[in-house]
């Protein structure tokens, strides 16, 4: 065995990354016990890092993690049990481990361990993070300043997830069919939301944020592959990955933002964009299209201009007039009128904006300033649209989106 000390942690690491969630979910799934299962799974790790380096790299490191994680909740199982009647369940316990671990590869609970976390029951919020952190192991620091809420907060609010699985004994299960469908899209929003978090740095450079696109995308592919016949799984993944595709292009090399419109279509990943189609079509062959599927073909539109050098506005109108009906949010509403006042004229355009106008969730969503004070500057309106673009400007976060719309702002000489 190779005992160098970078070996064994290189080792370690793969293991956490490649591991870490389906142990997590082995071990949680029988008890329920979230947090009892990552503290024995982070003990394995401890161990694993002073021991190999002295020993080697065990030929089955996930297997040897799992063995040393079982003794260590064993052991608090223990300490807790000092009646004979204890023992004797703790016996019953540890045989029936023993059992189910064969030398073959261990049974993915992964899947089951999401749905526990995205259970009606636990908060909307936390959906996500409580993900991130049983399935990824991220700590909660990370992901709290990938909310952006302090880590105290968001530990407490993890906290109280994992006590809710164990307390009112939500279960490890995918739901059947007739109740997949909510259940499901309660996963898929935690994974886009996930994945959305890391999309708003679009140079991946805030340590905050580097990783989450990347992982969302991964917890994407997780679910595909478990889920094969579930268009929006399909979908969604599609989604992330038209959008991942046109990373390198939404920055100038000067690092100033580009506008999906004016972006180098030779700059997106190709291969990435071919991929997204290819689930696209499969998820189309399956007779349930859903908003994921909806949102994807949006951004399939998008990426046609590859192909045909334009953008087909009537077809991304259409799709975001079919999101809309089964989706009537702010957000599709408002990118439903950019694709009216691109197909109809910025008078119709704007007539649609001015119908959400009394929706106070508008009221800080910057996207629909920006829109706002395009169409009117369209218009020659130019003191409102300074106004929109003053709003605008004063809620966006991202200093290279802020520089672009100051850029437009002061294109109209008010």
């Amino acid at each position: 065995m190779d005992t160098r000390p970078e070996i064994a942690r290189a080792a370690a690491e793969t293991a956490a990354r490649q591991s870490y969630g389906k142990l997590v979910a082995w071990l949680a799934a029988r008890t329920r016990d979230v947090a009892a299962a990552e503290d024995a799974l982070a003990d394995a790790f401890a161990a694993a890092l002073e021991r190999w380096p002295r020993t080697g790299v065990p030929e089955k490191p996930e297997a040897w993690l799992l063995a040393v994680a079982r003794r260590r909740r064993v052991d608090a199982v223990r300490r807790r049990l000092t009646s004979e009647a204890g023992r004797e369940h703790l016996k019953l316990i540890a045989e029936e481990a023993e059992a189910r671990m064969i030398d073959d590869d261990l049974p993915d609970e992964r899947l089951r361990l999401m749905f526990a976390c995205a259970h009606p029951a636990i908060e909307p919020g936390v959906r996500a993070p409580l993900i991130l952190q049983t399935i990824l192991g991220f700590d909660a620091a990370t992901i709290a300043s990938a909310f952006l809420l302090s880590p105290s907060t968001m530990g407490q609010r993890l906290v109280r997830a994992k006590s809710r699985i164990r307390e009112t004994g939500i279960p490890f299960r995918v739901p059947e069919r007739a109740e997949l469908g909510e259940r499901l899209g309660a996963v898929l929003e935690a994974i886009y939301a996930a994945f959305a978090e890391g999309w708003s740095d679009p140079a991946g450079t805030e340590t905050r944020r580097r990783n989450l696109a990347t992982e969302g995308i991964w917890l994407g592919r997780l679910v595909a592959s478990l889920l094969p016949d579930e268009p929006e799984a399909l979908g969604l993944l599609a989604l992330m990955l038209f959008a991942e595709a046109r990373r390198a292009a939404r920055r100038d090399p000067a690092g100033e933002y580009v506008p999906l419109a004016e972006q180098d279509h030779a700059l997106w990943d190709h291969a990435l964009v071919d991929e997204a189609e290819a689930l696209l079509g499969r998820a189309a062959t399956m007779g349930t299209i859903g908003r994921y599927q909806l949102e994807a073909a949006v951004q399939s539109a998008h990426a046609a201009r590859r192909l045909r050098g334009r953008t087909d506005w009537a077809a991304i109108r259409g799709l975001y007039e079919a999101l809309f009906s089964i989706a009537g949010s702010p957000v599709v509403a408002i990118n439903r009128a950019v694709a009216i006042a691109e197909t109809e004229g910025a008078v119709a355009g704007l007539a649609a904006l001015y119908v959400l106008g009394d929706d106070k969730r508008l009221n800080d969503y910057q996207p629909y300033w920006a829109a706002r004070a395009g169409l009117l500057a369209r218009l020659g309106q130019g003191a409102q649209a300074v106004e929109a673009y003053d709003r605008a400007i004063g809620l966006e976060r991202d200093p290279a989106v802020r520089r672009f719309l100051q850029a437009k702002r002061a294109a109209l000489g008010q």
